[in-house]
């Protein structure tokens, strides 16, 4: 059974960086796709960023503007999202999702089809 474990949240300012774990078990396909996403009180859930065991390229939300990176440890079967210049719109629960997927071209099919964690909380503030 696929199990995932974040980690690496926290309180952080402006500015600030935090580096969330996923860290993945059970897995038995031979790849998937694992993004992470977000949601903060009262919004909708949205989509961070993803990226396929097979080519290990990320896609990330227009909002990320180039200050988070998400990758992955082979050997350890974790991914990361490195997270840079937070803002405080950026404080919201961080979930990371996976799903047995090859090809990826959006991150829309792990948030509807994949297994979730139980969320790391980011908080942005001063």
């Amino acid at each position: 059974q696929l199990r995932l474990v974040e980690s690496g949240g926290g309180l952080v300012q402006p500015g600030g960086s935090l580096r969330l774990s996923c860290a993945a078990s059970g897995l038995t396909a031979d790849y998937y796709g694992i993004g992470w996403f977000r949601q903060a009180p009262g919004k909708e859930r949205e989509a961070v960023s993803c990226i396929s065991t097979y080519y290990d390229d990320g896609i990330y939300a227009d909002f990320v503007q180039g200050r988070f990176t998400i990758s992955r440890d082979k050997a350890n079967n974790t991914v990361y999202l490195q997270m840079n210049n937070l803002k405080p719109e950026d404080t919201a629960t961080y979930y990371c999702a996976a799903v047995a997927i090859k090809y990826l071209i959006s991150c829309r099919y792990i948030g509807i089809e994949g297994s979730w964690g139980q969320g790391t909380q980011v908080i942005v503030s001063s």
